[in-house]
């Protein structure tokens, strides 16, 4: 029995054939459909877990497991180093997904998640966006201008018909180049530019916050003139301890966690109380009309990151191999001939 593998080189390969906008179309549907199919009777996803550490330099490592039952066991491993950038001319987060037959553990596949999880972390943004913000939204607001930054306006630019998006990172550096890096995206109709946090936030029918601040440094933005009916997605928040949403803010908004049960650990619903936190985001899909009130007042997206996205994207990036026949067949387990001896190798 094999393993496929996924490489760079062959998620390029997908990419390039299926387009970027096609391929964040399809994450949005496919995550819009889990959504909405989301039986957590059938669905067991526990909350991560993970190491954390300051030496050599701050990170952490966690891992991400879902089980479809009767079916496979999908499990993340992402690393957090926000040095990466600056130390190592690395991304913020790097991360790999393996797949496994639950009735046999046979590893299926292992592949690069790095660039999916941006994808999908976007997507959600999308989805949540579509649910809570106003229909009509045009301006979008950017705080942290890092890699999420470029796949939130991406995914929010394929549901709005989006002006406007301004930014604003702490490094002015990395502002700029957010314009180098977003030209991919053939925005032609939308203006690009830097902003102060006030202006920012004063403007903007939906803000992105997605900043590597340090636990115990948030809120990154204030309260302010801010408009009756601002969406957040609140994207980088994954830490005890670490948020970037105000905390008045978040007690006069209609609040939605990704996952609720790691949200009160490592997101914005650290701040609140269980009665101020609203329903998770599978419910909103299930039920769009309940929840049509939301648009027209303050909403919160605490978007903590779900195995469930993980597990949507890697199923994408399989049947699109499957259909490109790309990816290496190894086989990495030993298997032997008498499934009761360690030592045969032949």
């Amino acid at each position: 029995m094999n393993t496929l593998i996924l490489a760079v080189e062959d998620i390029r390969r997908i990419v390039l054939r299926v387009g970027l906008n096609s391929f964040m179309d399809e994450m949005i549907q496919r995550l819009t459909k889990a959504l909405f199919d989301y039986d957590p009777g059938q669905t067991v996803v526990p909350v991560r877990g993970g190491f954390a550490y300051k030496a050599p330099l701050p990170g952490l490592v966690e891992w991400m497991p879902i089980l479809q039952t009767g079916d496979a066991v999908t499990i993340k491993v992402v690393g957090y180093h926000p040095c990466n950038p600056i130390s190592h001319r690395l991304p913020t987060i790097i991360s790999t997904l393996g797949v496994y037959d639950s009735r046999t553990g046979h590893l299926k596949g292992i592949a690069d998640c790095t660039f999916l999880t941006a994808v999908r972390t976007g997507a959600a943004s999308a989805i949540a966006s579509q649910r809570m913000a106003k229909a009509d939204s045009r301006v979008v607001g950017i705080i942290g201008c890092g890699a999420q930054a470029v796949t939130q306006v991406h995914a929010l630019s394929r549901v709005f018909d989006l002006e406007r998006v301004l930014i604003y990172d702490l490094n002015p550096t990395v502002s700029r180049s957010f314009l180098t890096r977003v030209e991919g995206l053939k925005l032609s109709s939308v203006e690009v530019t830097e902003a102060n946090l006030e202006q920012l936030a004063g403007c903007a029918d939906i803000i992105c916050t997605c900043t590597s601040v340090e636990v115990g440094g948030g809120p990154v933005f204030t309260e302010g003139d801010l408009k009756p009916w601002l969406h957040v997605n609140a994207v980088g928040s994954d830490f005890p301890g670490k948020y970037e949403v105000p905390v008045s803010i978040l007690k006069r908004s209609f609040v939605c966690p990704d996952f609720l049960p790691q949200a009160i650990k490592e997101g914005e619903c650290q701040q609140l109380q269980a009665e101020e936190i609203g329903p998770e985001i599978f419910e909103l899909i299930k039920k769009p009309e309940r929840y049509d009130f939301v648009r027209e007042m303050p909403s919160v997206f605490d978007s903590t990151g779900w195995a469930l996205q993980d597990q949507v994207a890697m199923q994408m990036l399989l049947d699109h191999a499957a259909d490109l026949q790309v990816g290496t067949r190894i086989s990495i387990e030993n298997l032997p001939a008498d499934p009761r001896n360690p030592y045969d190798f032949e």
